[in-house]
Parts: structure tokens; C-alpha cells; sequence
């Protein structure tokens, strides 16, 4: 291009210079605003990372949109920023993800996924004074350690695990039931309280075998387990494992129901189990559930999800969404984000998410929290009841 005269070359400079006096304002102003770090763990390597980057995902999309909002304190403009680290699903990582997370100063942390990685990490947080909501933990162990910053936003294990076996004897009309677990903190405390609330409800239970979060092979104790013939078998542990185990059942020849926790109770299943899954035997229970008018609000932020990567929804994407709006409005309601100050603010939150109402009780639980039922048809999971 030939410019005919100096007058347009000065035009020209006028104009370029007030761009970058704009964006230098912009940069100026965003520089201005406090900066809130939220940390967020899950296991995003593994066999579960499909789990931990749903978890991650979720925690993403309410940072994003926190920003969005142009939230203040008083007239202080703040930013919030995610600080991302992966557990593995294993205690010694997730130790080490969480003093990560504090020496790097975060104002809060959302996670861990695992009971396993949840309990151990929260001793380090405790000491740090700062406030952790795990979005899926359901062992109970978690909020009866007496720390005063720990909070989960779906029931745990004494209400999931209950409920299924109560279903179990009293819905499937189970009678001889045998059970596995992973030996994890949460497969084993599942397990534990679905034996009794099966017995509780009039069950047996003709056998416990033991296996690991990391195996494939199950052929040894599925064979013990099939002498004795369970109409229902009953797995304390997460998809990836309960995949393999659903085959190796069916090419035993055991055509007993299977059930489990939130941690089998995901999309992922139902490719893991291929042709080994038939319509209405595999039953679970997701920590968690809204039902009527919350529907309109869960069935939105699955459609905004599903857009905005490409994925569905696993199964705590939306409660790791919440948990974070959960933190960052009672920063708002306190106006700071330290969190000796936002901590009281936290215990008295009353905030109606996508997952439903939340309120913590003493404990730091979810108040009347819900569970919902699964069973699977056509590879798809199908909703049964949900369950308060």
C-alpha cells in the first residue's frame, strides 16, 4: 500500500497509539484485580483419568464463568485463577499435589475425587488453615476428623451404601449375596455399609473377596464366589475395574445381578462391560441427584458441557462445578478471599446449585443429601428413583 501524503501517515500513527494506550488500560485493569487461586485435584493419569478430567473439566467451567461475571469485593475487581495438579488416584501423589497446592498459596481447594487421596491430602490442608470441598468423597472417615475446613457436597458411604443394600434385598429381591472390594478407602467403606444395610433388610451374605484397584484378573475369586451361588454380587470399587469383572463373570457363566457405588456408576461402564452387560443387571447409585424443577437447570449445564468439550458428562462433573461457585460465594459474602475470614461464610452457605440446594451441617456433610438409583439399557445408564 502507497500512502499519498505525511497528513495520512500521522493519522495512521494517531490511531495505532490509541490502540495500545486501550489495551495497555485493559492490561492495566485486569492487573489490578485480586487474583484468587482455587486449587482442584483429581486423578487425570490412570485408569480413571476419565473420572478426574470430568472432576477437572467441571471446575474449569465455573472458574470461567466466575470471571465472566466481574465479580468484586466492595469495588476491588477479583480474578479467579485454577490451579490444576493430578493425584493419580494414589495417597502418596495426592499428599504431594496438596502441599503443592499450599506452598503455592491457594485461597481453597475442590477435590480430591478418591476417598483414598481425599483423607490423607486433607491433614495437609487442615494444618495450612485452608477450606477444602471435596465433590465426591464418600468415605466417611473424611469430615469426621474433627477439622473445622473440610466439606463434601453429596452424601456418603453410611447413605449410599445403605441404600443399595436395602434395594438390593428389598427391590431386586436379593437373598444370597456375595461381595467384593477393591480395598481402597472408598471401595472397602462402601462395601462395608452395603452389607449392612443388606443384612439389616434380611439379606445373606455368602461371601467377601478381596481384590485391587490396579486388577485385571478376577477369575480366581469369581470362581469362590460362584459355588455359592449369589443371585447378586455386589463390587466396592470404580469402572475400570468393574468393566473386566463383568466380563469375566459372564464368560464364567454367573448370571447373578451386579451392583455398585457411584465410583461403577458412570457413562464409561457400559463400553468398559461391552456385550457382557445385559439390559437391567448392573445397578448403582450416584451420590447425588436432582429430580422436578432441578432437572431444567442439570439437564442445561449437561447440554453447556456437552458443548463446550465435547464430552458428556462422566459423574461429579457438576458437583466439582457447584463446589467451586459454592467457594467463591461465600468469598463474596465474606468480601475476602482469605480463608480465615471466608470460612465462617462457608459453613452458613445456602446456595441453590445444578446439583440442588447446598448447606453443610456441623460436620462439614451435606445436608439432606440425595442419592440416585441407575440401572443400564441399551448401554445407556436409565435413572430408577431418586433417593433422599
Amino acid at each position: 500500500m502507497k500512502f499519498s501524503s505525511r497528513r495520512s501517515l500521522s493519522v495512521i500513527a494517531v490511531a495505532v497509539a490509541a490502540v495500545a494506550l486501550a489495551a495497555c488500560g485493559k492490561k492495566e485493569a485486569a492487573s489490578d484485580a485480586q487474583v484468587i487461586k482455587i486449587g482442584h485435584v483429581g486423578p487425570v493419569s490412570g485408569a480413571i483419568a476419565h473420572l478426574g478430567k470430568d472432576n477437572e473439566n467441571g471446575a474449569r467451567m465455573a472458574i470461567e464463568e466466575l470471571n465472566a461475571a466481574g465479580l468484586k469485593f466492595g469495588e476491588k475487581a477479583v480474578k479467579f485463577e485454577l490451579l490444576a495438579e493430578d493425584d493419580a488416584s494414589d495417597p502418596k501423589q495426592g499428599t504431594a499435589a496438596a502441599q503443592k497446592l499450599v506452598d503455592a498459596k491457594v485461597n481453597g481447594v475442590i477435590g480430591h475425587l478418591n476417598s483414598g487421596t481425599t483423607i490423607p491430602a486433607s491433614q495437609i490442608y487442615n494444618t495450612a488453615g485452608i477450606p477444602q470441598i471435596s465433590p465426591s468423597a464418600t468415605n466417611p472417615k473424611y469430615t469426621r476428623q474433627g477439622y473445622t475446613g473440610a466439606f463434601r457436597v453429596v452424601a456418603d458411604d453410611v447413605h449410599l451404601g445403605g441404600t443399595l443394600g436395602k434395594y438390593a434385598v428389598e427391590t431386586l429381591k436379593g437373598k444370597n449375596i456375595a461381595v467384593i472390594d477393591d480395598r481402597t478407602a472408598y471401595g472397602q467403606g462402601v462395601a462395608e455399609e452395603f452389607k449392612k444395610g443388606a443384612t439389616a433388610s434380611g439379606g445373606t451374605i455368602v461371601g467377601h473377596e478381596f481384590t485391587t484397584d490396579k486388577a485385571s484378573d478376577f477369575n480366581a475369586i469369581l470362581t469362590t464366589l460362584k459355588a455359592k451361588k449369589p443371585d447378586i454380587v455386589f463390587f466396592g470399587g470404580m469402572d475400570a475395574v468393574a468393566g473386566p469383572m463383568l466380563r469375566q463373570m459372564k464368560s464364567l457363566g454367573i448370571s447373578a445381578k451386579f451392583m455398585g457405588g457411584d465410583g461403577i456408576c458412570t457413562t464409561e461402564l457400559a463400553k468398559l462391560a461391552g456385550d457382557a452387560m445385559k439390559d437391567e443387571t448392573v445397578f448403582c447409585a450416584e451420590a447425588g441427584g436432582v429430580e422436578g424443577e432441578q432437572k431444567v437447570g442439570m439437564d442445561k449445564f449437561r447440554a453447556d458441557f456437552k458443548a463446550k468439550f465435547n464430552a458428556d458428562v462422566q459423574v461429579y462433573a457438576p458437583y466439582v462445578y457447584d463446589a467451586v461457585k459454592v467457594m467463591a460465594t461465600a468469598m463474596v459474602n465474606a468480601g475476602s478471599a482469605d480463608p480465615a475470614k471466608y470460612l465462617p461464610a462457608l459453613k452458613a452457605i445456602k446456595y441453590k446449585g445444578v446439583t440442588g440446594d447446598i448447606a453443610f451441617d456441623e460436620k462439614g456433610d451435606i445436608k439432606n443429601g440425595a442419592l440416585t438409583l441407575y440401572t443400564y439399557k441399551g448401554g445407556e445408564r436409565a435413572q430408577l428413583a431418586v433417593v433422599r
